[in-house]
Formats: C-alpha cells, sequence, structure tokens
C-alpha cells in the first residue's frame, strides 16, 4: 500500500511540475513580452550589509553554485541550463540591467518571474544583498576590462 502512495505521489508531483511548466505565462523573448520591472518602491531598498571581501566571495559562491548554470559564469545568460530554458535569462553586463538599483535587482531575484524562481525562501536576506554586490563586482570587473 505505501508503494502505491509513493508512486501516486511522484506522479501528482511530476504532473503538477509539468502543468506548472506550460502556464499561459509570455516568455521574455516573446514580442509581447512586458519588460520585468520592479515595483518603484523597490529602488528604495538598501542593503544593512557592508560590502567587503568577505561579502563579496560569499556571493560569488552562490552564484557560481545556484546562478551560473542559467546565467553562466560571468553573467552574460549563457549558461547550459539557460539555453535549454523558452526564456533567455538576464544578461547582467545589459545596460537595461546595469542601471537598475540594487534594491531593484534585490526584489527580483527575491520575487522571481517565470523561470527565474523566486530565493527570498531559499537564501537570507544577507545572502541576496551578497548575491547583488557580487553582481555589481562581477559587472564592474567585465566592463573595465574592455
Amino acid at each position: 500500500m505505501r508503494s502505491y502512495q509513493f508512486l501516486l505521489t511522484g506522479f501528482l508531483a511530476l504532473g503538477l511540475i509539468g502543468v506548472m511548466g506550460f502556464t499561459d505565462n509570455p516568455k521574455p523573448d516573446d514580442p509581447k513580452q512586458e519588460k520585468w520591472k520592479a515595483p518603484v518602491w523597490a529602488d528604495t531598498l538598501k542593503s544593512h550589509f557592508p560590502t567587503e571581501p568577505l561579502t563579496l566571495e560569499q556571493g560569488e559562491e552562490l552564484f557560481m553554485e545556484y546562478c551560473s548554470s542559467c546565467h553562466g559564469e560571468a553573467g552574460y545568460g549563457d549558461g547550459a541550463a539557460g539555453r535549454a530554458l523558452g526564456a533567455k535569462p538576464a544578461n547582467f553586463h545589459d545596460p537595461e540591467v546595469t542601471k537598475q538599483t540594487d534594491g531593484a535587482l534585490f526584489w527580483k531575484l527575491s520575487t522571481g518571474r517565470g523561470n527565474m524562481p523566486p530565493f527570498k525562501d531559499v537564501f537570507s536576506e544577507e545572502q541576496r544583498w551578497q548575491l547583488v554586490a557580487y553582481l555589481r563586482k562581477l559587472t564592474k570587473k567585465n566592463t573595465d576590462t574592455k
């Protein structure tokens, strides 16, 4: 009996994932897709954590483990997993991204959208700010070398 319950639970979970994968959400590369804008109030969000070498190191570790598979190791939106998605992941070097405030980036990685999962229940507030700080370092480093 327990094995049937286990199988049923597994099939239900796979079915739910399948249904979620075929939602009616337009993809960012769809011309009908609106640009992803954070609410205006998100621009007022500020980190309460210092940006220091350890912050950046921890942000890089999180990025490499959780983000680079879609966004690519250098943040150009060219990760292997990202290429398999219907929507291209953000290129953090794109001026449309770099001109956003830290608060907007923090809000987006916290709430997610489409294939981008919400990380507010995965990472602590400090970890999310570490990621934002690392993204700033990553995009600055690559613009400085060009």
